[in-house]
């Protein structure tokens, strides 16, 4: 499906993916406005330590090993995305601490994946996600964007049916809202997402800008600091847990034991995930829907590209080489695979 600029999108969602296609679209001419009920940064993309990190989310979480090298491609669109935005990309890297047994695991890891198994990451970066979300909604208007704060319930081409009742002509659906799209309703596909609960800690700005990456935990510096992060698989509600938060401090007080966390605020947000740990990015089966859901911990990393190859598929443009292990009918297609063994 290739749709013309000037035509009217409307994006379910102001996360990282939402935000981030937001920008791309309205300056390429379309005519997009955003729906989401939450205020700015309310959402797992303001819950989160903003992290650019291929290498460590390929050390530390099994559902991501297998995709360094797309999560390197996407990560090095993130300076010229930045500094056309003016938002600043912390270099510092990441230090691994801890045991001498955990760092000796960390290090073989590292060689498995054909790095060095060295105490500092470099190629690992991050942003303030607060910053980076209201950043790209004030450019979003800039460029002609609409936010509007009221939920999507249901779409078809040139109808989009809202939480209020009303109805609005719109062309396309980008549903990029994560978890509150997995019930099936605006696209067959979100069925294969899974919602994962996540917690984090914020205590007041330590000094340095490298983050600290310790069994269990990581430390990540900016405007506070934050201690994160917990994974919750099946989880979608936002009520602090006290066992997860308590099981954070822990870890971080055997590497900071001077930091005083009984008075950290805790901050929850659901983020989606599918079995294969990358995001439905393309066509649904529904016409005129067009995917970019489940992100696991990586919406910040991976929003440029997301975004870019949201635009291609409007475009009738090349998505790029990462279209096809990103497809959004890709579970669809397996289970008629299986089914034709």
């Amino acid at each position: 499906m290739t749709v013309q600029s000037g035509a009217r999108i409307a994006v379910a969602g102001a996360g990282a993916f939402g935000s981030a296609v937001t920008l791309r679209l309205a300056r390429a001419g379309f005519k997009v406005t955003v729906f989401d009920p939450a205020p700015t940064g309310d959402n797992a993309s303001g819950v989160a330590a903003g992290m650019l990190a291929p290498v460590s989310e390929a050390l530390f979480d099994p559902a991501s090993r297998d995709h360094l090298a797309l999560m390197r491609r996407a990560r090095d669109l993130w300076p010229a995305f930045a500094e056309d935005l003016g938002l600043t990309i912390h270099r510092a890297g990441v230090r691994i601490e801890g045991s001498e047994a955990w760092r000796a695991q960390v290090g073989q890891k590292l060689l498995d994946l054909g790095l060095p198994a060295g105490e500092i990451i470099p190629e690992d970066w991050r942003i303030e996600a607060r910053a980076a979300l209201e950043t790209l909604r004030a450019a979003a208007l800039a460029a002609g964007a609409r936010f509007e704060p009221i939920a999507v319930e249901s779409f078809t081409p040139g109808a989009l049916g809202l939480a209020d009742g009303s109805t609005d002509a719109f062309d396309v659906l980008v549903l990029a809202t994560g978890p509150g799209a997995r019930d099936g309703r605006l696209a067959p596909e979100t069925t294969a997402l899974t919602p994962i609960k996540g917690q984090l800690l914020r205590t007041p700005a330590i000094d340095g800008d490298v983050v600290v990456r310790g069994e269990g935990v990581y430390l990540a510096p900016g405007e506070a600091l934050a201690i994160g992060a917990t994974m919750e698989v099946g989880r979608d509600d936002l009520d602090p847990d006290a066992s997860a938060t308590q099981a954070l401090r822990s870890a971080a007080w055997a590497l900071r034991p001077e930091l005083d966390l009984d008075k950290a605020s805790v901050e929850v947000g659901v983020r989606a995930t599918t079995t294969d740990g990358l995001p439905l990015v393309g066509w649904s089966a529904a016409p005129g829907v067009l995917l970019a859901v489940g992100a696991r911990r990586n919406g910040w990393l991976l929003a440029p590209l997301v975004a870019d190859m949201v635009a291609a598929y409007l475009n009738g443009d090349n998505p790029g080489p990462d279209a096809a292990v990103m497809d959004a009918r890709r579970f669809e297609k397996s289970e008629a695979d299986n089914a034709g063994e």
